[in-house]
């Protein structure tokens, strides 16, 4: 009997619970290019480490010793005779994408015994799965087998042909029963799920496109969750998930932004997510007004309410500039009443960002595009590395939370994210003309690049994944190339409080005309006493 250990080879340390997740789905008939789209930020306060799991071959007897990084718990999962590649763990060779967001549900359905951890169970999961179909099956069986060590979570799963939600909670501790439930999106329509359990009403016998638990409604009756006499639907999310001010604000807000972008023909009321009583939930999946590109999808998750009456850019709480940001925590009390930041879907917590692209007309290492960045999705450059990868760029690969270096991709966005809050809204003009020459690039090279690997995939299978290594991991090094003279621009450029409109020629600027008039009404002693009104107030020449 031999063990191995399984480690987590997309992130070193957590520091702070990644809890805030976003996912957006697109499926086949929905996105332009006839392509599954599977999106995810992982928000949390840590430094990303991008990996290749390599398939591998076992013995029968062959175990997986792991360790629950929240709890402390250790066991052992049984191996399976074949694994398969893993770029990261965000999508495998058969573009086999998942994503997820935590919901959390009932907290004493949590099994504190168990080991198993959703991180865990993603990385299992991609590794033993060539379908999303399949991989709702291994997904849940896992859990069946060996229990569950996490909170309520909503799965993303996509593959080139269709796409799923799985959204699961534990049975409480030292309960290896698990209850979830899984729907297969319709294609032609989008989805999305943001740290709120999404489905509610399920049909109970079309095994086609709803899968679950079969304890999913005892359970909930028996623990007096539901009351099957009330004459009111089972909502699974309401039952293991109920609503709240809160959590509607804070996670329903990103989904309806979401919809509402992608379709504005629905005129969804923003009343649901503002808490208000008895408002019309919004729809599992919706059909988008147009079909979505790769760009599309880019500027979907680039979002802080913008134009909108909650666009973060605006007000007070905006400062001189308009930055979208606000520092958790996010919730706060002013004269003991409770009060929020909104929780946009682009975040200065987020660690890493995916749009998983996997295109059925294409073979599987050419097929599936993992557009990858580090940070704030607003802020990063979404590069291209394709599921047939053997390696990735080194600064995606490098660095940790103790120590800046200019060889972490991650420091390097995460620097010009912040860098960025000192002026924001002229330095996000010219973070965004960058960051699209470019994402564009990328785009329009796609053509080629697909034409001459599958040139290659046709006539020597090695020689196609050099090529396509080759083109991802030096893509990613132009991008930290990029992005390393951009921040060297920026300090240049926005320095004391000067904008340099030409190299060395500093240009006074001052404030927005709106702060210099908060400014005053807040404090009048700004006002400048004015002996002769027929003359202008000057500033002194020397000061």
């Amino acid at each position: 009997m031999r063990y191995c250990i399984l480690t987590l080879v997309s992130i070193l340390v957590f520091n702070i619970n990644t809890f805030s997740c976003t996912n957006f789905i697109v499926t086949k008939g929905a996105s332009a290019d006839g392509s599954v789209m599977v999106v995810y930020t992982c928000d949390g306060e840590f430094h990303p480490h991008l990996r290749i799991q390599e398939a591998g071959d076992y013995e029968p007897g062959e175990y997986i010793e792991m360790r629950n990084w929240r709890t402390g718990q250790v066991g052992k999962i049984k191996q399976v005779k074949h694994t398969y590649a893993v770029v990261g763990p965000h999508m495998n060779e058969y573009q086999v994408s998942i994503g997820e967001t935590t919901f959390g549900g009932r907290e004493e359905l949590v099994d504190t015994t168990a080991f198993l951890h959703y991180w865990n169970l993603m990385q299992l999961t991609l590794q033993r799965s060539k379908t999303a179909r399949e991989a709702v099956g291994v997904l849940t069986q896992l859990v069946e087998d060996y229990g569950y060590g996490s909170s309520g979570e909503s799965f993303s799963i996509g593959d080139p042909n269709e796409a799923w939600i799985v959204e699961m909670i534990g049975a409480g501790p030292s309960t290896k029963g698990v209850i979830w439930v899984a729907r297969r999106i319709p294609d032609g329509y989008v989805s999305a799920h943001a740290n709120k359990s999404r489905i509610g009403e399920f049909p109970l016998n079309d095994p086609e496109n709803c899968l679950y638990s079969k304890n999913v409604i005892s359970f909930a009756v028996e623990k007096g969750y539901y009351d099957p006499n009330s004459g009111k639907p089972f909502l699974f999310n309401e039952v293991y998930d109920p609503s709240s001010p809160s959590n509607l604000r804070y996670c329903s807000t990103r989904v309806w932004s979401m919809f509402n972008r992608v379709s504005p023909s629905l005129e969804l009321s923003p009343d649901y997510h503002r808490g208000v009583k008895g408002a019309k939930r919004y729809p599992l999946w919706i059909k988008p007004d147009n079909k979505l590109s790769v760009k599309d999808v880019m500027n979907i998750i680039r979002d802080h309410y913008e134009g909108t009456e909650y666009d973060m850019t605006k007000g007070l709480a905006a400062g001189p500039f308009g930055t979208p940001n606000r520092y958790r925590p996010l919730t706060f009390q002013v004269d003991g009443k409770d009060a929020v930041w909104e929780r946009p879907i682009s975040t200065v917590n987020t660690g890493f960002s995916f749009i998983a692209q996997s295109r059925s007309f294409l073979p599987n290492p050419i097929g599936g595009v993992l557009w990858y960045g580090m940070d704030d999705t607003y802020t990063t450059c979404y590069v291209p590395l394709y599921a047939g990868i053997t390696d990735v760029p080194k600064a995606y690969a490098t660095g940790g939370m103790d120590k800046f270096t200019w060889k972490s991709a991650w420091w390097v966005f995460n620097f010009v994210a912040n860098y960025a809050n000192i002026r924001y809204c002229d330095m996000i003009v010219d973070i965004q003309a960058v960051q699209n020459n470019l994402e564009d690039g990328f785009i329009a090279d796609r053509e080629a690049v697909d034409a001459k690997a599958l040139e290659l995939y046709n006539t020597d299978k090695d020689k196609m994944k050099e090529y396509i290594t080759n083109y991802s991991v030096s893509k990613g090094d132009t991008v930290v190339k990029e992005w390393v003279s951009l921040a060297e621009r920026l300090i240049r450029k926005y320095n004391d409080g000067y904008i340099q409109d030409e190299p060395g020629r500093a240009k006074t600027v001052g404030y927005p005309d709106e702060w210099y008039m908060r400014s005053v009404k807040d404090d009048s002693k700004h006002y400048l006493e004015v002996w002769d009104k027929k003359e202008e107030s000057k500033e002194p020449t020397n000061f």
